[in-house]
């Protein structure tokens, strides 16, 4: 027999097989549904000049943003305790400005990293060395006694913009402190940068537009939590979007510009229904850890989706 088997054909086989007799592990049934939901739709090829943009306060951006957490090596990897470290032996110095460039060179302008000496040394390189443009967001933690440290350092070092972290923003809503968060947006726009608040609740923003605080933008996790390994938080590191119906509900009355982020469920969901849900929902950005193989695709599905959902029930809001 001539034919070549490979792991793909044989898991579609398997599933068409009438006995029914064999169970797939996840990852098994994982990339058979991916086989059959991709086959139809030939790869999306981006145009960076038709790249869709919006503006955040005096900033005009990409619609997809680069996210750092992968270039950081922070990967919700759930029980796989080696994914970290493969990030971080992946992402050389070198290979995170190669990540970048190419990010800019299909039309992603912006980028969103953490502050810390990784972030501050290779972005230096990057500019230095290869002329690198891309706008820089800074991901800033704050304290009660330190509002002040990370958000300056990241604008010292060339930041357009900051938020606060989506953890840091949780923390602070759980406890009914407001003021915190509204002292980090002041330093923020005293030093001309736009300012955002995250959260992986939806009581951050709703806490946020009670009290007045009126950031630039929003950073809000947003997936239909339809994956396997979606929940509950308490057991899987993977649930960063626990209430998707309300965050859609809440978001929608929302006038502020709204970045999503966790979008493909730290990559159980494929791009081409990530993307789509995001905005038909009534994301204006989506923020996208990408390894560099993957950025061609991703750019051309991200202008697909937003060219489906041009009309939707939240009107652009950036």
């Amino acid at each position: 027999m001539n034919m070549k088997w490979n792991r793909r054909r044989f898991i579609g086989a398997g599933l068409a097989a009438s006995t029914g007799a064999m169970a797939f592990r996840f990852e098994e049934r994982a990339l058979a549904a991916q086989a059959q939901s991709a086959a139809p739709a030939p790869t999306a090829q981006a145009d960076p000049s038709k790249m869709p943009r919006g503006r955040i306060g005096r900033l005009s951006i990409s619609r997809m943003i680069c996210g750092g957490n992968l270039i950081s090596g922070f990967a919700h990897s759930r029980d796989l305790i080696y994914v970290s470290r493969l990030l971080k032996e992946y992402f050389t110095d070198a290979k995170v400005c190669d990540t970048l460039e190419s990010c800019e060179r299909h039309g992603i302008d912006t980028a969103i990293l953490r502050v810390d000496e990784d972030t501050l040394r290779i972005l230096k390189a990057y500019r230095r060395d290869r002329g690198g443009k891309i706008q820089w967001i800074a991901q800033v933690r704050v304290s009660e006694q330190d509002v002040d440290s990370e958000i300056q350092e990241a604008i010292d070092n060339g930041a357009v913009g900051a938020f606060v972290h989506g953890g840091v923003g949780d923390y602070w809503a759980q406890r009914g402190r407001p003021e915190i968060l509204a002292r980090s947006l002041d330093l923020i726009r005293k030093n001309g940068a736009v300012a955002g608040i995250a959260g992986h609740m939806i009581e951050v923003p709703m806490m946020c537009e009670k009290e007045g605080l009126k950031p630039d933008f929003y950073m809000k996790t947003f997936n239909a939590k339809n994956y396997w390994s979606a929940g509950p938080q308490e057991r899987l590191d993977s649930v960063w979007e626990e209430t998707p119906e309300q965050t859609k509900a809440f978001m929608e009355k929302v006038r502020l510009p709204w970045i999503a982020y966790k979008v493909l469920g730290a990559g159980a969901i494929h791009p081409r229904q990530g993307f789509d849900y995001a905005f038909r929902h009534g994301a204006d950005f989506i923020c996208v850890g990408m390894f560099d193989f993957q950025i061609a695709e991703n750019a051309g599905i991200l202008q697909q989706a937003v060219a489906r959902n041009r009309e939707r029930a939240r009107p652009w809001r950036g």
